[in-house]
């Protein structure tokens, strides 16, 4: 049975039984503290926890999951697997055990002809909780199991709950036995590596309260729920692999045809060899999680989901050529992968042109960092394992990735490989500076450290904030509460703020928009009896609850105080017009360059905007001035902005874009400007009619990663300004270049081109003091135990003339005689060194990375390479330039004397 066949049959069976079938969310996570939906039941734990209530009391997916924890274990073994699918049920205070068994059981051993799956009853068994007597009688009652078939584990096995105080219960798991040739019979007690006996199906009862979470299996059950919740897990890889008759997820439908294409394509025979074994494997489930990742809006980036995509797209593009394939290999297997996944997932087919220019740019980026990373790793580890110590500094490893782009993960793997050790806490802890140097503002703005759990009280007590930025800029509010990291303990009072403090409040209604979807927040001032507070962010700590970081200026901020909210006007409606502004550029993109270029990201703030869209190259001048152009014919047209509500499905029936990454709800805001032209779902605020935007104009175009291009605009008042300092620019060069403005340019390029003639002049006479230099030098080389030694220090020369230098001197010397020369340069306060050995000198021993770092170490530098005839570094020195020459004429008497 195929996987979209057995996905189908889920789907209708729960239907048929009055569940609401839920579309798949996006693999990007809507909880900030996960980067990927990891379960089936993420997009509904707002229900199941109570934290908001459930628009329909029972439902059912089949949601896309990413775990990203065993990337290394992946290939290694059959079980451990990136992208997979979950079919889940789910109820929300409606059906409990009974309920949940009933339809578990139907479907599982179901007849094919009736809908079901056709496993075989007798090759059932399940794991309930030790003491829930109440699912172990239903199972007996219901399906008729044996009571030997039904075995009891502890809460390590058999209890749920999510790590924190709040809702959990036990849980009942449905094995299949597979068979005597995969192990002992006894059930799933006695199989503990689950080979025989091979959980498909976990069925979890959440109906108690818990507090005192510490651990797994210690925490505390202070009562039970009010409404009791049903949370399922059906892994559908696992069930379609018992199905249709191989032994592991490698080998379904969906999966297998990847990999037999890329044993095709190395020339191997799957099964015939372990290492290959892991690397096709490898191959087949990075190649499919990275469909189904760029399908999701992510994009190949250095950090977070970004940074995860692009290693699993790596690795896939790295096992292929240590498989023996050498050229790219995406385009071979990606297609093949789309097909396999289609059935389930048709976007993946229709939304292929994007998808693939994404990944076939990562693998061309990865191909040219593998070349010259590789060569630099491979020096690295010549070096370490020259010196007597077989690994590789935390510096190193970090060099490569950030100076070269060479991923740590691709370093460990060849290290690993080459028996090196590589210092990963040295590079860690060299990541980490470099992220809390670049985010030290970003976390200052946000929530701090203030606990979460300081929101979910006030939300629980409260209810959600009345939340009113659509409708009005000005609100009579109450405070609800004061959340500073003190109140973020259990009982910690609310304190009041004094002049000059800044807290964060939660009003009972607001009027500010909270910063999402790319839009900054609102900025304003809450005012009250006695005083006055200037609100610098608005942000959602948790969902439903809008809290608003302020500094007071007058007065004291106390809980329950009566205020008048109010946004600034100016503020809002520039930040209105650079939204808008937003979706009309999104909307001429699209025409211009065509249907893929579709936004993966935005930022706009009062005036600007940027807009991160999928494609590839830079644009053409052209079509800068072409979008420009239709951009700003759509303000000129004054059209309708309006905004309604529908179902997602209504809203794609429409054809109202979504955006990558986003998450949504059943009842969606779709803004329209000009009707058809620009439709999206949206939750910002936006000007009534396109002419209030204003002046658009385009500042920047510019690449953010492999197959992601960024553009900048700003709007209204900004944009005018912009046009008018780009006016007087012209008319200032006008000036200076005694010329009309119309002829600037035609000016600029004579002169440029009278620039690099004289520049092409310098460098001949460069060279040709070069030349004379090199036979001045080579006329003065000293015998140093038996070698001939030049060295010499002429003034101004960078690296590049240094070594050029150097190397002619070295030629003019007699090849039959070691020969070493050795120079060094200052020039903008900073010292050249190189050091050029001939053929004879390198078999006498001598090595010029040797010679090199021994004057190095006199002007504060250091230097170096791999090749034993010429090095090349520098230092910070000048001064210690006589020095560092008579060091390296030192090394070399030293070498000639051993």
């Amino acid at each position: 049975m195929q996987t979209a066949e057995i996905r189908r049959r889920f789907l209708e069976h729960f239907a048929s039984r009055g569940h609401t079938v839920v579309p798949s969310a996006s693999l990007v996570s809507p909880d900030p503290s996960l980067l990927f939906t990891v379960a089936g039941m993420v997009p509904f734990i707002p229900y199941l926890t109570g934290r908001e209530p459930a628009p329909y009391p029972r439902a059912t997916s089949v949601q896309k999951c990413v775990r990203t924890l065993d990337i290394e274990e992946v290939g290694k073994t059959t079980r451990h697997g990136t992208f997979f699918q979950m079919n889940g049920n789910f109820s929300f205070g409606d059906y409990f055990k009974e309920g949940a068994i009933q339809h578990a059981w139907d479907l599982v051993t179901g007849p094919l002809r009736d809908g079901g799956l056709g496993f075989d009853p007798d090759r059932i068994w399940v794991t309930v909780y030790l003491d829930d007597d109440e699912a172990a009688e239903a199972w007996h009652r219901i399906a008729g199991l044996p009571v030997e078939r039904i075995q009891r584990l502890g809460k390590k096995d058999n209890y749920w709950h999510t790590g924190q105080p709040g809702p959990g219960g036990p849980c009942s798991e449905i094995y299949f036995d597979r068979g005597p040739q995969y192990g002992p019979d006894g059930g799933p007690l006695v199989d503990t590596a689950g080979d025989r006996f091979l959980e498909i199906w976990n069925l979890v009862f959440m109906q108690y309260e818990l507090t005192d979470v510490r651990s797994k299996e210690d925490f505390r059950i202070v009562g039970e729920l009010p409404k009791k919740n049903i949370d399922t897990g059906m892994g559908l890889e696992r069930v379609a692999y018992l199905l249709q008759g191989v032994d592991n997820l490698y080998e379904i439908d969906e999966v297998a045809p990847v990999l037999h294409r890329a044993a095709e394509l190395a020339g191997v025979r799957y099964g015939a060899d372990h290492d290959s074994d892991v690397r096709l494997r490898v191959v087949a489930d990075h190649v499919r999680s990275g469909l189904m990742l760029v399908g999701d809006g992510v994009t190949p980036g250095n950090e977070g989901r970004g940074y995860i995509l692009r290693r699993l797209l790596r690795r896939a593009v790295r096992s292929m050529k240590l498989l023996g394939v050498d050229e790219a290999t995406l385009p071979e297997l990606l297609p093949v992968s789309r097909d396999a996944m289609k059935a389930s997932y048709p976007e993946v087919e229709t939304d292929f042109t994007r998808i693939s220019a994404v990944a076939y740019a990562e693998e061309e980026a990865f191909r040219r960092t593998l070349a010259s990373g590789t060569a630099l790793f491979d020096s690295a580890v010549r070096e370490a394992t020259a010196a007597g110590t077989p690994s590789l500094s935390g510096e190193q490893a970090f060099s490569l990735h950030d100076t070269y782009g060479f991923p740590i993960d691709v370093t460990l793997e060849m290290a690993a490989e080459q028996g090196v050790r590589v210092d990963e806490e040295g590079f860690r802890a060299l990541m980490q500076q470099q992220r809390d140097r670049a985010r030290a503002d970003a976390r200052a703005k946000k929530t701090g450290s203030v606990d979460v759990l300081a929101y979910r009280r006030l939300l629980a007590e409260h209810g959600p904030t009345d939340w009113r930025a659509y409708d009005t800029l000005r609100t009579d509010s109450r405070v609800l509460g004061l959340v500073t990291e003190l109140t973020a303990e259990e009982d910690a009072p609310s304190t009041p703020a004094g002049p000059g403090e800044v807290t964060r409040v939660v009003l009972d209604r607001t009027p500010f928009y909270a910063e999402s979807g790319g839009q900054v927040a609102d900025a304003g001032v809450l005012s009250w009896d006695g005083g006055r507070a200037e609100v610098l962010d608005v942000q959602r700590p948790v969902r439903g609850l809008v809290a608003h970081q302020v500094r007071v200026l007058e007065g004291e901020l106390y809980l329950g105080a009566e205020l008048t909210a109010e946004v600034d006007r100016e503020w809002r409606l520039s930040a209105c017009q650079a939204h808008s502004g937003t979706h009309v550029v999104h909307a001429a993109l699209r025409q211009v360059l065509g249907p893929q270029a579709l936004q993966s990201g935005s930022y706009n703030r009062p005036g600007y905007l940027r807009l991160d869209f999928a494609w590839q190259g830079a644009l053409t001048q052209q079509q800068r001035h072409d979008i420009e152009d239709v951009a700003n014919a759509a303000v000129r047209a004054d059209h309708r902005v309006s905004a309604s509500y529908m179902t997602l499905p209504e809203a794609q029936a429409v054809g109202a874009l979504a955006l990558f990454g986003e998450t949504y709800g059943e009842q969606v805001r779709v803004v329209e400007i000009g009707g058809p032209w620009s439709r999206e779902l949206c939750g910002g605020t936006h000007v009534q009619g396109s002419a209030q935007i204003g002046t658009l104009a385009l500042t920047g175009e510019s690449s953010v990663g492999s197959g992601s291009r960024r553009v900048e605009a700003v709007v209204g008042l900004e944009g005018f300004r912009y046009l008018a300092r780009e006016r007087d620019l012209v008319r200032q060069l006008g000036e200076l270049l005694k010329t009309p403005t119309d002829t600037v340019l035609e000016r600029v390029s004579g002169m440029l081109a009278r620039l690099r003639d004289v520049d092409k002049e310098l460098a001949e006479l460069r060279a040709q003091q070069t030349l004379a230099a090199a036979g001045e030098l080579a006329a003065g080389a000293r015998d140093v135990g038996g070698i001939a030694v030049v060295t010499g220090a002429p003034g101004g020369l960078g690296g590049g003339d240094l070594r050029t230098l150097a190397l002619d001197v070295r030629g003019r010397l007699p090849a039959d005689r070691p020969a070493v020369v050795l120079l060094a340069s200052e020039s903008g306060g900073k010292v050249a060194l190189v050091a050029a050995l001939n053929p004879a000198a390198v078999e006498r021993g001598l090595s010029a990375p040797d010679v090199l770092r021994a004057a190095a170490a006199e002007v504060g530098g250091r230097g170096g390479g791999n090749k034993p005839d010429v090095a090349q570094g520098g230092g910070t020195d000048p001064s210690g330039i006589p020095a560092a020459l008579q060091a390296g004429e030192q090394a070399v008497e030293t070498a000639a004397g051993r």
